[in-house]
């Protein structure tokens, strides 16, 4: 299947607090939109692997992707090199997406930079049609997307621009709070972290509408593009006042 969109997340639940928002507004745009998460998010502190699989696919029903993929690197320990760019350019080859949202370029978790180093590079040597892949036996062909765009995490960065998200905002809650073991948990069987509690959803929230009252709607998500973004004429620009 070729995706319009792909986004890629270091851990399952980036995807979801930080740009799930655009996904829900591609996919009612009639868009083919995807996520791939590179590890399982494996080393944190509260649940396991096998519940944030699990969490993952509730989620990504409640967003109604086309796809869900997780590439299955080392949580904590993946690198920007060779093997992990493979791993991530058969990805890239194999759902040919024209736009990949990928994590923060630096944020609390070192895991969030990494990401957005890995993919950034993958999506460039994708393209390179001497770099050799195949996915399942069957041999890969070179793919670049059109576009890499980081979007914004914990720490905030200065977006590029800022898409708005008013009317899914609801859709993309719920689709966070999938994650029963990671946010606003009442279990108090495993230790509380820094995403576990309702302030920590009350901050999504919050940044949310930070990002909504810098074009006047009341939810918006941010965006980082290294690539200048281009416009085919002043008409993208005019949006009705709300």
């Amino acid at each position: 299947m070729k995706l319009d969109v792909l986004a890629i997340g270091a851990h399952p639940d980036d995807v979801e607090l930080s740009c799930s928002g655009v996904l829900l507004v591609e996919k009612k745009n009639g868009k083919k939109v995807g996520i791939a998460d590179l590890t399982q998010g494996e080393l944190g502190t509260r649940g396991t692997a096998e519940t944030r699989k699990q969490e993952a696919t509730d989620a990504a029903a409640i967003l109604g992707l086309d796809i869900r993929v997780n590439i299955g690197l080392r949580d904590g320990f993946f690198q920007n090199n060779e093997a992990d760019q493979l791993e991530v350019i058969k990805i890239i080859r194999k759902f040919k997406p024209e736009i990949v949202l990928c994590n923060a370029p630096s944020d609390r978790h070192p895991d969030h930079g990494k990401g957005a180093s890995l993919v950034r590079d993958a999506c460039f040597l994708s393209g390179l049609r001497k770099i050799k892949t195949a996915f399942e036996g069957v041999d890969q062909e070179a793919w670049r997307p059109k576009y890499v765009l980081n979007y914004i995490q914990d720490r905030f960065l200065q977006p590029n621009f800022v898409i708005d998200i008013s009317d899914v905002m609801q859709t993309k809650l719920e689709a966070i709070k999938a994650y029963g073991t990671q946010f606003n948990s009442t279990d108090n069987s495993e230790p509380q972290t820094y995403i576990s509690t309702p302030n920590f959803l009350d901050s999504i929230i919050y940044r949310s509408k930070m990002m909504g009252k810098m074009i006047g709607v009341q939810f918006a998500e941010g965006f980082i593009s290294e690539k200048m973004i281009g416009l085919k004429s002043l008409d993208s620009l005019i949006k009705e006042n709300t």
